[in-house]
């Protein structure tokens, strides 16, 4: 292929230099005719007056030079007629033919060349400009032909750059995908016992907890070739490419066997097959049915195992998670905090960090961060230890970078507020802070700033005692009670209210209305889901809501809503009014050092009295418990 290309390109250098050379020969011969042409008439009367010295006719052409007495140096150029001799023309005007020198000269060697060049110059830039167009046409057909090949990238296995050593905080995961690994390592040790290895592996959790991370290390691992692609690569607008692609991807694979085949987002092309009416997608389902037709037509001595990953399984056909396709999910979740310390110990690996750092704290100030989330957090602090010029990353940074990740952005230092702003922002995020101390359920402040960061103008940082799987009524309460402290805190000491608390006022209806509609949270309404709701799954995202309850279950779905932020309001306010000291205290801290934390803020958050709660009382039990609930996103920044 190489000695064809190179082949190609020989000739059409060489039909470039032929057309140079013909180019070069034309200038020189327009150089040389450059010289004073003269008519014939003029040279027989010159000859007659005897001022010409010699005449050199070409030998095959009508071309004669002439030279002159008085200047030998200078030659003339003149031309015959057709068969005519220069020197029967004399004759014939009486010239003596003593009194001119006649000499015959050859024809230059490189007349003719340059006739032949005049000539095939054209026909040779035709030649060059065909053969031109001719390989543009032959690079499309050969993309056309491929149109329908696989594009997946291919990984060779006999040098590992992931392994299950570089994947941390997914300990379950990891141990199901070992299986994975000795069958491909060790197949026989299976087929003794009539065992069979799962067909396929889906991979589910939320975007960053190393899904395709983990598939990279089973082949890593088990030292196979690997093959990735991503779902949307086998969809193009034209029908039957996509079935095109899996087949070719398949069959590469089985020539490639023991391998392991990784198909990315595969919802983008796994999606239930619709009735044929509608929204129908023709290319995708045909894709989808060369899948399945593809996983479920393996031979059993195939040693091929196909891995996918997605955020959305709710969305996946039927036909392709069945047992006999993806046999077996494997399920990937945010690390805990021994995972968190796990993924920060990785991720920090090979980087200089400083003796003060300390990544337990790190991993607790980390909640619900995914591994990618610490991966950035990390890369994070390396940038700002870099722009601080400090040869070792330090806590300073590090935590730093995880405020960054949080809160979406840098501080924005540079941000002008007036003396105004000012003042309203740190009683705002005292008052969450202060709201915070006084609610007994509530997390631990870490830290109060007022100097903006991402869109929000100020923040106070919460460090839960450890993580959470399930959320109680007390907590909610104590959650409420901390986001609406902002705004009481402005009406308290200002008399009005500004928007800065509109974000909280968000987190709080969706959290009292999520208390009452999904969690049975309500003591009148009792334990009741209403509404049915259709979710991203792993995304946390409503996208519609059903109905199923009348204009009178609403109305008091509504009055609880109330109910419970009111509750929520009054309690923020009885805590601010009790601990007014320590709010003006703490608001006057914020104007002279912008961000309070370590022993200032611990001295300000110990004077802070706590206020005495009724015993909960859900759904009419009397019981003094409450139940939990599944854990809602509810963050632990307050901004």
């Amino acid at each position: 292929m190489g000695d064809n290309r190179w082949l190609k390109n020989s000739f059409v250098y060489l039909i470039i230099l032929v057309a140079a050379l013909a180019l070069f020969f034309n200038y020189f011969n327009n150089q040389q005719s450059a010289q004073e042409e003269k008519g014939i008439t003029e040279v027989i009367a010159l000859a007659k007056q005897g001022k010409i010295d010699k005449i050199e006719p070409q030998s095959a052409s009508n071309d004669i030079y002439f030279t002159m007495r008085d200047n030998p140096k200078q030659r003339y150029r003149s031309r015959l007629e057709a068969n005519d001799s220069i020197t029967d023309l004399l004759v014939k005007s009486g010239v003596d033919p003593a009194t001119v020198q006649v000499l015959v000269q050859p024809a230059p060697a490189w007349g003719g060349l340059l006739n032949i060049f005049t000539i095939l110059l054209p026909v040779l830039l035709m030649i060059g400009f065909f053969v031109f167009f001719m390989r543009q046409a032959q690079g499309s057909n050969n993309q056309a032909l491929s149109f329908g090949k696989s594009r997946a990238r291919m990984f060779s296995g006999d040098k590992p750059t992931i392994t299950f050593a570089d994947v941390a905080g997914q300990e379950e995961a990891k141990q199901d995908l070992t299986e994975v690994v000795e069958f491909l390592k060790f197949p026989d040790k299976f087929a003794a016992l009539g065992a069979r290895i799962p067909r396929g592996v889906l991979m589910v959790g939320p975007p960053g907890t190393g899904k395709t991370l983990l598939s990279r290390a089973v082949a890593g691992e088990a030292g196979v070739p690997f093959f990735s692609i991503s779902g949307s690569e086998f969809v193009e607008m034209f029908v039957g490419v996509g079935a095109s692609r899996v087949r070719d991807l398949f069959d590469q694979a089985k020539r490639n066997a023991p391998c392991i085949v990784f198909i990315d987002e595969i919802d983008a092309v796994g999606r239930q097959r619709g009735a044929g009416l509608g929204g129908s997608h023709d290319e995708r389902e045909q894709t989808l049915n060369q899948i399945l037709v593809e996983m479920d037509g393996f031979d059993t001595n195939t040693n091929v195992i196909v891995i996918a990953a997605t955020n959305r399984p709710d969305v996946l056909d039927p036909a392709l998670i069945r047992p006999g396709r993806f046999d077996r999910q494997v399920i990937l979740d945010a690390p805990d905090v021994k995972g968190r310390i796990a993924v920060l110990k990785v991720h920090t690996k090979g980087k200089p960090i400083a003796e003060d750092v300390n990544l337990e704290v790190i991993a607790r100030q980390t909640p619900g961060f995914s591994g990618a989330d610490l991966a950035n957090a990390v890369n994070e602090a390396a940038i700002l230890a870099a722009r601080r010029s400090k040869k070792k990353i330090g806590m300073a940074e590090l935590q730093d970078a995880v405020e960054r990740v949080a809160m979406g952005g840098p501080e924005r230092r540079s941000r002008v507020m007036t003396e105004r702003e000012k003042l309203i922002t740190a009683y705002h995020e005292a008052g969450h802070a202060i709201a915070g101390g006084g609610m007994p359920k509530a997390d631990g402040v870490q830290k109060v700033t007022i100097i903006p960061r991402g869109r929000a103008g100020g923040y106070t940082l919460f460090l839960p005692d450890e993580d959470r799987n399930y959320m109680s009524v007390s907590q909610f309460e104590a959650q409420l009670a901390v986001a609406l402290g902002g705004r009481v805190a402005e009406e308290i000491v200002f008399g009005d209210v500004t928007t800065g608390a509109s974000s909280d006022i968000t987190t709080v209806t969706r959290i009292a209305r999520a208390m009452v509609t999904r969690y049975g949270m309500s003591p009148k309404l009792g334990p009741i889901a209403f509404g049915e709701k259709d979710e991203l799954i792993f995304l946390g995202r409503e996208i519609s809501e059903q109905r199923n309850y009348g204009d009178d279950v609403a109305r008091s779905i509504d009055a609880e809503v109330h109910r419970i932020v009111d509750e929520a309001y009054g309690r923020a306010r009885e805590i601010l009014t009790i601990n007014r000291t320590v709010l003006n205290d703490m608001s006057s801290a914020l104007i002279e050092y912008e961000t309070i934390d370590g022993e200032r803020l611990r001295e300000l958050m110990s004077r802070v009295k706590q206020i005495q709660l009724p015993e909960p009382h859900v759904n009419g039990n009397g019981n003094g418990s409450a139940p939990t609930t599944p854990l809602v996103d509810v963050p632990n920044t307050i901004a």
